[in-house]
């Protein structure tokens, strides 16, 4: 068999070419939106939206002017009760208290020129004002404060009445001491309670402040 043919078919047959790939790269379209510089828009729903802080409000809440009157008048009870304790101070300084007390000396006149008056102020601000539901409770905390204050400051007296001190001696010196360092808290205790109530802020004494919260 002659071997011709063959080679004269394969000496015509071209040779295979290779086919070369394309090596153009293509983005992919969604991709390209990612790179948009656009800040995204914010919805109300969105994360964004919902992470911005709210807005701050310029409201200011004021203490009506009735509680402030209210609360002002409740702390002249102990005040008007605790006068008894500056008598040996009114002795040595009379000139110097009596300034202070000059404005007062109306209110005070009129205050002991009614029968009882100590409980009636008593009842008048504890049934009337610190159980009185009506009452807010900016004005019940101050009227129950100066209830708690004028109670505490029956004790001392007490005290004097059952050891008995002389009016000579060392117990008549403690009890001088003692009674002009009352007084002198009872007075600063005024100043301070009377004037925040009068501005309508919160006066809260040490002790009695935490005693007169207990009752709400």
């Amino acid at each position: 068999m002659s071997t011709t043919p063959l080679l004269l078919r394969l000496s015509l047959t071209p040779p295979p070419q290779k086919t070369l790939r394309s090596t153009t790269l293509f983005t992919h379209p969604l991709k390209l939106n990612t790179l948009s510089t656009s800040p995204p828009s914010l919805h109300p729903n969105s994360v964004q939206s919902r992470r911005l802080p709210p807005p701050i409000s310029a409201s200011y809440n004021t203490t009506p002017v009735p509680d402030r009157l209210i609360s002002a008048a409740a702390y002249f009870f102990p005040f008007f009760n605790g006068l008894q304790y500056g008598r040996f101070l009114f002795a040595q300084y009379p000139n110097t208290l009596g300034l202070i007390l000059n404005p007062f000396l109306p209110l005070l006149s009129f205050y002991r020129s009614v029968p009882y008056s100590s409980y009636l102020a008593f009842l008048i601000l504890y049934i009337g004002v610190v159980r009185n539901s009506n009452v807010s409770r900016y004005a019940r905390f101050n009227a129950m404060q100066a209830v708690v204050l004028d109670v505490l400051l029956v004790l001392p007296m007490l005290v004097q009445r059952i050891f008995n001190p002389g009016p000579h001696g060392i117990g008549g010196k403690i009890v001088m001491w003692s009674h002009s360092v009352i007084f002198v808290a009872v007075l600063a205790c005024f100043v301070y309670t009377f004037g925040y109530a009068v501005m309508g802020r919160t006066p809260k004494l040490p002790f009695v402040g935490d005693a007169a919260d207990r009752q709400f």
